[in-house]
């Protein structure tokens, strides 16, 4: 039953509050730094010519200020929090880093979305898709409503990218159809809504698995 964690794994909500606190408290100095790079253009980014095709195919000619700002940070693998007003490009610059930095020789998932409805992660897997048109690459959604086994076919024939629901996902790690190995990026998308639906709980426990 998805929802439930395994014998020893339970989540600590107690404990998940008190290190944030910590976070925010000790580590201020470290958790809260700016990125200050600006960067007017896709091709000042240092981007791979096929995500660039991706990119301009797409329809973008020129980055928003998120996306000037929040790209490059991401592709160089830094812990990242953004935010940005509704409509300015933000799905495409969590995408975009995801698809750069990508291993596509390897067809294991490598980068895991959380978002909180199952619309939403559709709309993500699509930007996904359509801005890694030309790298060939291979995203799918884990989305409650839809068939488990076919979820499970999917994911074994293999792909790059996982884009969900917390409840669908954690029920695909907890019955290792989805292997975290080789996951190297978490997003969190709409964090905000996320953890305000009483979804913490179940982001926690996708977070111990991964």
């Amino acid at each position: 039953m998805a929802g439930v964690a395994p014998e020893g794994s339970q989540f600590d909500a107690k404990q998940f509050d008190s290190k944030m606190n910590e976070l925010l408290t000790t580590d201020a100095q470290d958790f809260f730094t700016s990125y200050d790079e600006v960067y007017d253009s896709f091709d000042a980014m240092g981007l791979q010519e096929n995500l660039l095709r991706g990119i301009y195919a797409y329809g973008f000619e020129k980055p928003s200020a998120i996306q000037q700002r929040g790209i490059v940070p991401f592709c160089k693998g830094l812990d990242v929090i953004q935010q940005a007003q509704s409509g300015t490009g933000k799905t495409a610059t969590f995408c975009s880093g995801i698809l750069q930095q990508l291993d596509y020789s390897l067809t294991e998932c490598q980068a895991l979305v959380l978002a909180p409805t199952r619309e939403l992660a559709q709309q993500i897997e699509k930007v996904m898709r359509a801005l890694g048109d030309y790298l060939g690459v291979k995203v799918h959604a884990c989305v409650g409503g839809t068939s488990v086994r076919e979820d499970q076919r999917i994911l074994s024939s293999g792909v790059h990218v996982v884009v969900g629901t917390p409840g669908r996902v954690f029920d695909m790690l907890r019955r290792q159809s989805l292997r975290p190995d080789v996951i190297k990026m978490f997003v969190l998308d709409e964090a905000d809504e996320m953890l305000s639906r009483g979804f913490k709980d179940q982001v926690g426990l996708v977070l111990k698995l991964v």
